[in-house]
């Protein structure tokens, strides 16, 4: 008896902090109502709303396209290995081109910063 009693207490005691996370998943659900609120504001304040429908439709069809020759590729039974190969030895490479030393790092970092102004458009 004495062993029902405390494993019915120690359920008892689980569940308080059930209770704590109940109350942190409404403050995520009022965060994500100022989500929606911001992403709307930001909405009505693009002017040229048919060109942003493209891109976003432009992007999810390019998605879906590469995930359908990502699939087709890994359909192939040598290619995904030979590709993982590739992969790590362009990994390897761009370890020791641009990390392991220093001379690289600091040519890595003014290659983005480069990259950062022609996106920015203040170069």
């Amino acid at each position: 008896m004495e062993g029902r009693m405390s494993t019915s207490k120690a359920k008892h005691t689980r569940s308080a902090p059930l209770l704590v996370k109940a109350s942190s998943s409404d403050e995520t659900s009022l965060d994500a109502n100022e989500l929606f609120t911001d992403l709307k504001e930001k909405w009505d304040a693009v002017e040229n709303k048919p060109t942003v429908i493209l891109y976003g439709g432009g992007a999810i069809v390019a998605v879906w396209l590469a995930s359908t020759v990502v699939g087709a590729v890994n359909s192939v039974p040598l290619l995904p290995k030979i590709m993982e190969l590739v992969g790590l030895g362009y990994t390897g490479w761009f370890v020791y081109r641009y990390l392991l030393f220093k001379s690289g790092r600091k040519e890595l970092t003014t290659d983005i910063e480069a990259i950062k102004k022609k996106i920015a458009g203040t170069e």
